[in-house]
């Protein structure tokens, strides 16, 4: 895909999120939306997958660590074709397969059900060093949020990663600066991040990751690393799309009701209309 193409996909990914958790009256828009345009790289361009066969044994693996998001890594799977965009408007409900985290064994693509926090990148080592030691060449990434990585499981994994110099490993931080109580510098601030991955020996990548030119050339440089696990340190927006809800905290876990949901949509649909255009 082509810069635009990505920029169009990703405001369907965001129109997914927000119809999604308008639908279940429940869920975490903020930091799905925040996220969309990396979701939509690793899917769209980024990895080796086939929504045709979910498990195949060479595909590259995804670990959503912040779970809470999922959301986002359901509408992207949706509009990847791994099933129908219209059961995202089941998100939550009783008897859907779209559970609140990500569920492994029900969800087609999902490579590993998450949700507790600070575990996820653990799965994601562990998938990387299973892949080194069997000769395969697939490449595992693993999202996590700048608030969940003030959990210490996180550093535990981190210092693992890079003794076992897994370069077939990529983690993606989304720094949008907020978490469910505020801002993180004012809970308990995980700052300088890139400096924290650097001093656990990673290769660190600082990007806008709202812009699809550096989120590209950021895993372009990630697959040149030798010898090391790479950290993309993606400065976001949260709720990024939708006016009222970027940069609010109050968006971390919270539904629109009908009212926002027309808001929010008529936003999202002068931005599609604007891609048109260029």
């Amino acid at each position: 895909m082509n810069k635009l193409e990505l920029m169009k996909t990703a405001n369907e990914v965001r129109k997914g999120i927000v119809t999604a958790v308008h639908s279940a009256k429940s869920g975490h828009p903020g930091g799905s939306l925040s996220a969309a345009d990396i979701f939509t790289y690793l899917y769209f361009e980024e990895m080796n997958i086939d929504p045709k066969d979910p498990k195949k044994a060479d595909r590259d693996r995804f670990v959503l660590s912040k779970g809470h998001t999922a959301p986002g890594l359901y509408s992207t799977l949706a509009n990847r074709g791994y099933f129908p965009v219209e059961d995202l408007k089941t998100l939550r409900h009783t008897g859907s397969y779209l559970q609140g985290h990500p569920d492994m064994k029900h969800i087609p693509g999902v490579d590993m059900s998450s949700g507790s926090l600070g575990q996820g990148i653990s799965a994601a080592v562990g998938m990387a060093l299973a892949a080194k030691l069997s000769g395969d060449d697939y490449r595992v990434y693993t999202l996590l949020g700048d608030g969940e990585i003030q959990e210490g499981q996180v550093w535990e994994a981190s210092m693992l990663a890079a003794h076992r110099k897994l370069d077939n490993m990529v983690v993606i931080v989304d720094n949008n600066n907020l978490q469910i109580d505020g801002a993180i510098t004012e809970v308990n601030s995980p700052y300088p991040i890139d400096k924290k991955f650097e001093a656990f020996n990673f290769h660190v990548i600082n990007i806008d990751g709202n812009d699809f030119d550096q989120i590209d050339a950021a895993f372009k440089e990630a697959r040149t690393v030798k010898g090391q696990p790479t950290a993309i340190i993606a400065k976001t927006v949260k709720g990024k799309g939708v006016s009222y809800m970027e940069n609010q905290a109050s968006w971390h876990g919270a539904a629109p009701n009908d009212e926002q949901y027309e808001v929010a949509m008529k936003d999202l649909e002068k931005v599609g209309e604007a891609l048109c255009q260029m």
